[in-house]
């Protein structure tokens, strides 16, 4: 009974699958708002993963990736400085793929599903008082995880560069 359970999980994954390449969109939970067809890729994701398990590990792994992403999340979702900008997010979009990201960055084997971070940021109006800001409220969600400041500096230099790509006032 396991076996077929298994197997019937199988293809209803690949038929899902299949249907998003068929028409064009991505991958998403249900709940999450739909949006134009896109390249789904990697590359989307801003920055090359690390090599190696020390940054994945120095993050605990998936789970405190989770932890992590959960407490940025809420943290930018009720900052005075960031929640104007993030108002009219797709929360559980902005969820899954955040954890895609810095899964698929910190080297947890995960693939980036979002859109390229020119394209989700371009009508945010995001000063660089924001970006600093959120850069603060992530840099909590680390510390409260516990992940020593070296590997968060080593995190926050791959993502630094997009700041050009969300910046846009």
């Amino acid at each position: 009974m396991r076996l077929s359970a298994l197997c019937l999980l199988a293809v209803s994954l690949t038929c899902s699958v299949a249907f998003a390449q068929e028409t064009g969109t991505p991958y998403h939970r249900a709940g999450e708002l739909e949006v134009d067809p896109y390249e789904v890729s990697n590359e989307n994701a801003g920055a090359d993963p690390f090599t190696g398990q020390a940054m994945l590990e120095a993050f605990n792994g998936r789970e405190g990736i989770s932890r992590i992403v959960d407490d940025f999340v809420e943290g930018v979702r009720t900052d005075p400085r960031t929640e104007k900008i993030f108002a009219a997010s797709d929360w559980k979009r902005l969820d899954r793929t955040l954890n895609e990201q810095f899964c698929y960055i910190l080297g947890g084997g995960c693939d980036y599903t979002g859109r390229n971070m020119t394209e989700v940021h371009r009508d945010h109006g995001i000063t660089r008082a924001e970006f600093n800001a959120v850069v603060e409220i992530l840099q909590a969600a680390m510390r409260k995880e516990g992940v020593p400041f070296r590997m968060q500096n080593r995190f926050l230099a791959k993502l630094a560069p997009m700041e050009r790509d969300t910046v846009t006032r």
